[in-house]
Formats: C-alpha cells, sequence, structure tokens
C-alpha cells in the first residue's frame, strides 16, 4: 500500500480562504447596485427633492406647480366655450352643460389665482396652441355638429385631466394645493357628468384617443416661488360659492 501524501494545512487554509473571498465579491456585486443607485442623482427621489421648495403650506413639488398651470389653463379656455355653449347649443342639455363650465371655471380661476399669489407663483394668460385649436374647431362648427364636437372635445379634455388631479390629491404635501385639488375634483367631476349628460359623447372614440394620447397636453414649467406680479383675470365676472348642481335629463341625440 502506497503511503497517503502528508495533509498541507497551508493548503487547506489557502482553498478556504479563496471560498470566503469568493462570498465577498459575491455579496459586495449584490450590495454594490443598490447603494450606487440610491447614492446617485437623478433617481425619482433626486429629482423630487431637486425640483421641490419649502413654503409656509408645506412643501411645492414640481407636480404642484404644474397642477396649478393646468387649473389655470383650462379656465382660459373652458370659459370661453362655455359661453359660447349657452349661444350656439341646440339642446337644453348641451346649454346646461356650458353654463357649468362657465361657473364652475370661474370659480377655480378665483381659487387657482389666490393660491398661486399666496405661493408667489406666476400664472400663463393664454391658452395654449393646443386649446385655441380646439376654440377654432368649435367656431367653425354648427347645428348638431357643433353640440357633438363641444361634448366630445370637452369631455376628453376633462377626463384627461380628472387623473391629474386624483395624482395631486393623493400625494401633495402642499395644504394650499391639497385644498385646490379637492375643489378641481369636484368641479371636474361635475362637468364629466353634464357633458355625458348631453347624449353626444362618443365613449369609443375617446377611448381610442386616451390610449394614442395617454400623455397630457405639455405645459410650460411655472416659475419657482419668488417675487412676481398678480396675472390678470381670465374673464369679468363674479364667480360663485363651490358649486353644486342637479345634472339635465339626458337628450337624445338627432340623427344626422
Amino acid at each position: 500500500m502506497r503511503p497517503r501524501p502528508p495533509i498541507n494545512g497551508r493548503g487547506i487554509f489557502s482553498g478556504t480562504g479563496l471560498i470566503i473571498t469568493g462570498l465577498t465579491a459575491t455579496l459586495l456585486a449584490m450590495v454594490f447596485p443598490i447603494w450606487s443607485y440610491a447614492d446617485r442623482s437623478g433617481t425619482g427621489l433626486d429629482v423630487l427633492n431637486a425640483q421641490t421648495v419649502s413654503t409656509e403650506y408645506g412643501p411645492l413639488s414640481a407636480l404642484d406647480r404644474d397642477f396649478l398651470t393646468k387649473v389655470r389653463l383650462a379656465g382660459l379656455w373652458e370659459l370661453p366655450a362655455g359661453q359660447q355653449a349657452q349661444q350656439k347649443g341646440t339642446t337644453p342639455a348641451v346649454r346646461t352643460a356650458g353654463e357649468h363650465l362657465i361657473e364652475g371655471h370661474a370659480f377655480l380661476d378665483e381659487r387657482v389665482r389666490d393660491v398661486a399669489a399666496k405661493l408667489s407663483l406666476e400664472l400663463p394668460n393664454e391658452p395654449t396652441e393646443q386649446q385655441r385649436g380646439w376654440l377654432d374647431t368649435l367656431d367653425s362648427a354648427q347645428s348638431v355638429e357643433y353640440d357633438r364636437q363641444f361634448a366630445n372635445i370637452l369631455r376628453l379634455a376633462h377626463g384627461k385631466v380628472f387623473s391629474v388631479v386624483a395624482q395631486v390629491r393623493a400625494n401633495t404635501r402642499n395644504s394650499l394645493v391639497r385644498e385646490l385639488a379637492e375643489d378641481a375634483n369636484t368641479t371636474v367631476l361635475d362637468h364629466i357628468k353634464v357633458l355625458e349628460a348631453t347624449g353626444y359623447v362618443d365613449y369609443d372614440a375617446m377611448v381610442q384617443d386616451m390610449v394614442e394620447d395617454s400623455t397630457p397636453p405639455i405645459t410650460t414649467p411655472p416659475a419657482p416661488p419668488g417675487p412676481t406680479t398678480d396675472p390678470a383675470p381670465a374673464a369679468p365676472m363674479t364667480p360663485t360659492p363651490s358649486p353644486t348642481y342637479s345634472l339635465p335629463p339626458p337628450a337624445q341625440p338627432e340623427v344626422s
């Protein structure tokens, strides 16, 4: 029988060392990406903190400021759209929807201007190019076609902003923005209901449009808090208190 070679103590410890070294390297490879990602600029939390400013009413995020801009912009084109609907609408339901738009956005416009003034934020005084295009479409439409265009354009716009309002209400840490989001939620939902009550909303086309263009219209980011001048009013009218309405009966659209 051949004698067994002597056990090399250094070999055992050397092999154990290689195993420990390999396990350590594996652990570091798993931990490093997590640590480096958390420390890297450009992550969601980093961006949120970088774009959030402090106010006496709580932190004001970029989403909060964009929400204020969108509320103002909505009034800049939906107020004249509502006034037009009262004149050109061929059914009582369409004219009633126009009345709701006027009263609701007059109320919201006063609220958003007050909030912006307290937060020293600038607001736009002109609707966007897309919103002007919607008004041009309504200007050229007549009779039943006007009713149909009015109901669908406004319903689509309200559907898009409704999700933004919900997101702001759920996430804002600013008390003024939170209260405004609650008022906007009530108003926008009321407008959605009265527009649907006209009987002209094409739900299939609306869903298709929402799928194809799920991103809200791009707006110019508002300036951070600082010395500003109060923006001009959207329309010379006296807003009413927070509106509550009863819905009109659905109208049957005429066959064109």
